[in-house]
């Protein structure tokens, strides 16, 4: 009896991983949509002229997808390439992994592709991301926030009523 217990608990446990996936995703306060969004626009302001190629060592440092055409990779933790895709890549917002294909260490626009499961997303646009900037100017935002006092009209409110 114990041995058919045992044979269900990774089944229990995916279930539950996925009922716990689901419930965050819900109570999230900003929509998925709205948030793609924000972060695409966000690279947007630090991305670059488009570039035909970027040099690829085999390996990446970190990738964000953006959207189900755009995503983010960095090759080490300060060099950001905003990469397009042609149309269908539906699987890439989803996936945990991807791959990138290259010739003699060179990813190129229009003749490279990005790996998403089963799929070979073409690169159409290679843009790079000037993410040192991108990090300062995140930092010097965070640092404005923290300045500011915590609740501004209750100031206000002690200065009428005095």
């Amino acid at each position: 009896m114990k041995q058919g217990i045992i044979g269900f608990w990774p089944l229990r446990v995916l279930l539950l991983s996925t009922i716990v996936t689901a419930l965050l995703a819900a109570c999230s306060s900003t929509p998925r949509a709205q948030r793609d969004e924000e972060q695409l626009q966000q690279y947007l302001q630090y991305a670059g002229a488009p570039v035909d190629q970027f040099t690829w060592l085999g390996h990446y440092y970190s990738w964000q997808s953006l959207s189900q055409t755009q995503l983010v990779v960095w090759t080490t933790p300060n060099d950001a390439y905003m990469i397009t895709v042609v149309p269908p890549c539906t699987d890439l917002p989803f996936v945990q992994r991807i791959g990138l294909t290259s010739t003699t260490r060179t990813v190129s626009a229009r003749f490279d592709s990005v790996l998403v499961r089963q799929w070979r997303c073409q690169i159409r646009e290679i843009r790079p991301i000037d993410y040192l900037r991108m990090k300062k100017d995140m930092r010097a935002r965070h640092e404005e926030r923290r300045a500011e006092p915590p609740h501004k009209g209750d100031d206000q409110s002690k200065d009428n009523n005095s």
